[in-house]
């Protein structure tokens, strides 16, 4: 589950309590993070979080069972290129891979906005960045967890989403062959659902908001397209909610793993509904451990045909699965790293490291 939002989260907030967004702070954003965590983690395989609100307010109620994914981007992006629609990402200063290791991650995660279409100059600055990313988590051997996002770039897909959703199959396609490269040393793959279930033919007529668009593909076409991912990514992967709804976040979990996603990290399907009580924080809890708890169950139920990431092409079975250069001298060879904090298991006294 997600809980790395930042600036959409203090969007949310601001709205829900009337105010303006920078009268959002510090405390009201750990708050949320600390209630969705404390309620939510014990449910969930892996949390992913920031280390600015997320991480500091939240460590303690995440179980010693339940992974740790810590991003280090910084919030949001830096408007480029000659238009300014291009997207720039950033690192987050003072904070990286060795920091995130050292805190007690299990894995790091990094954001960043890509279109093949951009100027050289923002394109290969993207590319670095995931590079970089990939052979510091190789250095200090911990999960990297890639999440590329798309976005409208071209006027006609700004005034018209209907162009954007039309190009999206391509665009996610093109992005997912990319970074699946293996000098990128990516281990998990998050990626945009490959199409926009509004416009599908099914649920073009207003499904999930009412409103009605026009048609630009069917179902058996996004199987199709998840399929096709599938082949393209020599990496598992995983779908991002991309602000879905929760209803129409079920059926894009289900198609994905029913198509070769090893599953779902998504963050506000699961948990958007607790910020309309925002800031009644008893009945955000009270949401989170009802509705919040059926949305986790409801998402289990559909994607348990999900790809096992032992069984994904990579590496075709867990028995085909070795610690790389082993062997008796592997022991010498291996590299150090200082020892992570202690975490504590919620509803225990025992304690581990992670």
């Amino acid at each position: 589950m997600g809980v790395g939002a930042r600036d959409t989260l203090r969007k949310m907030l601001a709205r829900m309590a009337g105010k303006k967004e920078e009268d959002i702070t510090s405390r009201d954003m750990a708050t949320c993070k600390k209630l969705i965590i404390k309620s939510l983690s014990p449910f969930y395989s892996a949390i992913s979080t920031d280390p600015v609100y997320g991480y500091p307010s939240c460590i303690k109620y995440i179980p010693k069972d339940t992974g740790l994914i810590l991003s280090i981007e910084d919030t949001g992006y830096e408007p480029a290129g000659e238009t300014g629609r291009e997207r720039k990402s950033k690192f987050m200063s003072e904070w990286g891979v060795d920091k995130a290791k050292r805190a007690g991650a299990d894995a790091v995660k990094l954001i960043i906005y890509y279109r093949k279409e951009v100027s050289s100059k923002i394109k290969e600055h993207q590319k670095k960045m995931a590079k970089k990313v990939g052979e510091e988590c190789e250095k200090y051997d911990i999960l990297y967890i890639l999440e590329i996002m798309s976005y409208p770039l071209f006027e006609d897909e700004i005034k018209d989403n209907t162009n954007y959703a039309r190009n999206l199959p391509e665009i996610v396609t093109d992005y997912t062959e990319e970074f699946s490269k293996p000098e990128y040393r990516v281990d998990i793959l998050k990626i945009d659902f490959p199409a926009d279930l509004k416009y599908c033919a099914e649920f073009a007529k207003g499904e999930f908001d009412g409103r009605k668009r026009k048609a630009l593909y069917t179902i058996q076409d996004v199987k199709d397209l998840c399929r096709k991912i599938s082949d393209i990514s020599s990496v598992p992967w995983v779908i991002l909610s991309g602000g879905s709804g929760i209803k129409e976040f079920l059926i894009k979990v289900k198609i994905a793993t029913e198509n070769g996603a090893s599953g779902f990290l998504g963050g506000r399907p699961l948990w958007q509904g607790a910020i309309s009580f925002y800031p009644d924080v008893d009945k955000m809890e009270e949401w989170l451990m009802t509705s919040g708890v059926e949305n986790f169950k409801k998402l289990l139920k559909v994607s348990e045909n999900a790809t096992p990431w032992f069984s994904h092409k990579k590496f075709e079975s867990f028995a085909n699965i070795e610690l790389e250069d082993g062997g008796e001298s592997w022991h010498k060879n291996y590299q150090s790293f200082t020892p992570a904090p202690i975490r504590s298991g919620k509803n225990s006294s025992e304690q581990s490291t992670c």
